[in-house]
Order: C-alpha cells, then structure tokens, then sequence
C-alpha cells in the first residue's frame, strides 16, 4: 500500500472547494435529470479491473468522513457505504464528479486531483463493497413497523427487494442495514427533487406519502438484516490501516 497521504491536505482542499460551491446545495431540478444515463467516466469505470492495492490507497480519502470501516455515523451525518454494490458506487461517484448529483461535502473528496481517474473509481468501489456492514445501524422509533412493512411490500420491493438488497447490475441501491437518519433525508432530497440522479419512478411514486408513511417505510427499510455473510462483528477494525 502506498504511504503518505496527507490528510490535513485533503480537509483543506474540501473546505475551500466546498466553499466554492455553495449554490450546489439548495438548487432543486427535475426529477427525470440523469437518472442513469450512463457514458463518460461511469461507463469507463465499469469496464475495467479493480486494483485492490490502489482500493485500499484511495479509501484513505473516503475515510475521513465514512470511517476506516465504511460504516459512517449512526446519527446519518455519513452513511455507511461498507457492502454497497459496486456498480451503484461506481455510478453514484462519477455523476456527483459529473455534476449530475448535488453533494457538495462530497465533491471536493471525490476530484480526480484526490482520488485519481476512472481506475481509481473502479478500484475503490470494489474496495468499499468487499467491506463487511455495520451490525448495529442506527434505527428508527420502531412504532409503525406495520405500516412500514406493508408500505414497503407495496412500493419498495420491486427495485430493492424483499430484504433491501438491491441489485448491482440495475444499478438498484443496497439499502438493508442503511442509518435511519440518512436514508430520511436522502427520501426527502429524493421526493424534492433535490438529489438529481434518483429514478424518476421513484421520485413519482413517493410523492404520496406523508410523514407519518415516510418515517414508517424507512424504520422498516433500516431494520431489514443483510445476509450474516456480509456483516462484521461490532468490534471489528479495518486491519488495511492498522499502521
């Protein structure tokens, strides 16, 4: 693994192109924006190899806000990414690189100048999935789980599956297992029309829920257990940057 990264340089970078990028925050656009369109770094990432060694190396960068063990904060400030598809991965950094997706905290982070080109992508997006998830997601009141199962069995399962899973090759997100905190705020960005690149079927269709819907599904989707296989222990530690 390379050495020498310096991370106070990648904060500094963040926080002035951060700064640069204010209006990126508050636009809102039409849902049917570059849901998946594909092309560009998206598809050149997805066609090549993934190098673990510069996997491990890039991560570094994603870890400053994601955690060593990509399982982000309990309270949704970051999400946990550990276990994502890496295709959704892979399509969620190029559009946010494209400006096809408003994330500026992320984007500083995600540069070539930080991260590399499009081999860079590919490998850290298969780093990322090969992570074991976080046992203990932040959840939900878990006083509607009714509601929730049954809004979800309704709405959610086509794309995302019984258990939340997702699909890579659709390029369907991994949500089992995801911060309740974060995937309510990421329904809201959604249903707004401020997260750009979210599937206009799914911005139409969540249109009618109200609060008390939305916060039920969600306490549900936060719940849904990924396969033990793909679960670390609580204690567990990233050894990649034991160093």
């Amino acid at each position: 693994m390379k050495k020498g990264h310096t991370m106070k340089r990648t904060i500094l970078t963040a926080a002035l192109l951060a700064l640069a990028l204010p209006a990126l925050a508050d636009e809102t656009h039409t849902p049917d924006d570059g849901w998946n369109e594909g092309g560009g770094e998206q598809d050149e990432a997805l066609g090549l190899t993934p190098d673990h060694e510069n996997g491990v190396y890039t991560y570094e960068v994603c870890s400053a806000c994601h955690g060593l063990n990509g399982w982000g904060l309990v309270d949704g400030t970051f999400p946990q990414i550990a276990g994502q598809h890496p295709n959704v991965i892979i399509k969620q950094l190029a559009d946010i690189r494209a400006l096809n997706r408003d994330n500026p905290t992320m984007y500083p982070f995600a540069l070539p100048q930080e991260i590399g080109g499009a081999q860079s992508i590919a490998d850290v997006a298969a780093y990322i999935s090969a992570l074991p998830m976080n046992p203990e997601p932040g959840l939900g009141a878990g006083d509607n789980l009714e509601l929730g199962a049954q809004l979800y069995a309704d709405n959610c399962v086509q794309c995302h599956g019984e258990t939340g899973a997702g699909d890579n090759e659709k390029f369907y997100p991994r949500i089992q297992g995801q911060h309740y905190e974060y995937l309510l705020r990421q329904y809201q960005w959604i249903k707004e029309g401020k997260r750009r690149n979210a599937n206009p079927e799914m911005v139409a269709q969540i249109q009618k829920f109200s609060d008390e819907d939305t916060m039920a599904v969600l306490d549900y989707v936060s719940r849904l257990e990924p396969d033990p296989a793909l679960v670390g222990e609580p204690d567990w530690v990233n050894p990649d940057y034991d160093w």
